[in-house]
């Protein structure tokens, strides 16, 4: 036998270097995403809402923003059989009709840029959320797909006729600006893996 040392490949300290880089910004990733995350636990409200528009509601001193959906705002105008109406003001109607003077119980952990905050809201077992994008007042932003495909299809509320999606027509009069909400279900996989990390 001689003396040989057989080498394992071509790595050495740049290989290192790049698999050290790599790790320390994974861990990165997992330390931003954990605090994206872990926001406390979740918040609980309940009793009689003040309905400020088709997807923002007061309950006490809270505002609460509906999680995953997106409403028209209030002074919004769609078109349906040619004319313009008040698809803002309808969109708002149809939620205090949902509500009308019973408890409301609402849960969510964040609260968006403006300080509301983002949860899902009931009135018994009505899913307030889910409820408006199925009556086609609202549109899906980050959860409810389904139900928004349905309200297209059956052409209920907005999708009766056209109109701009809320994000454009608040782009396009200088209103505030909405972030999608990340879907519900993605949060808590994600929640779930950081903790298991």
């Amino acid at each position: 036998m001689t003396g040989r040392v057989r080498r394992r490949g071509r790595r050495g300290w740049t290989g290192r270097l790049l698999d050290g880089l790599l790790a320390v910004a994974l861990l990165g990733l997992l330390v931003l995403l954990a605090a994206r995350l872990d926001r406390g636990e979740p918040q609980t409200l309940s009793g009689s809402a003040v309905v400020n528009d088709g997807d923002t509601i007061t309950l006490g001193e809270e505002r609460i923003r509906l999680r995953g959906i997106d409403a028209p705002e209030f002074n919004q105008v769609c078109v349906a059989g040619g004319k313009e109406y008040a698809c803002g003001r309808r969109s708002r109607d149809a939620l205090v009709a949902l509500v009308g003077l019973r408890r409301v119980n609402c849960s969510g952990r964040e609260h968006d840029k403006f300080g509301r905050l983002l949860a899902v809201c009931h009135v018994g077992d009505i899913d307030l959320n889910r409820r408006q994008v199925e009556a086609g007042w609202a549109v899906s932003y980050g959860d409810y797909h389904a139900q928004e495909d349905a309200a297209r299809i059956a052409a209920r509320g907005m999708w009766a006729g056209s109109f701009d999606s809320p994000r454009e027509w608040r782009d396009m009069h200088g209103g505030m600006a909405e972030t999608e909400h990340a879907s519900s279900a993605v949060l808590d996989w994600l929640s779930g893996l950081v903790r298991f990390f």
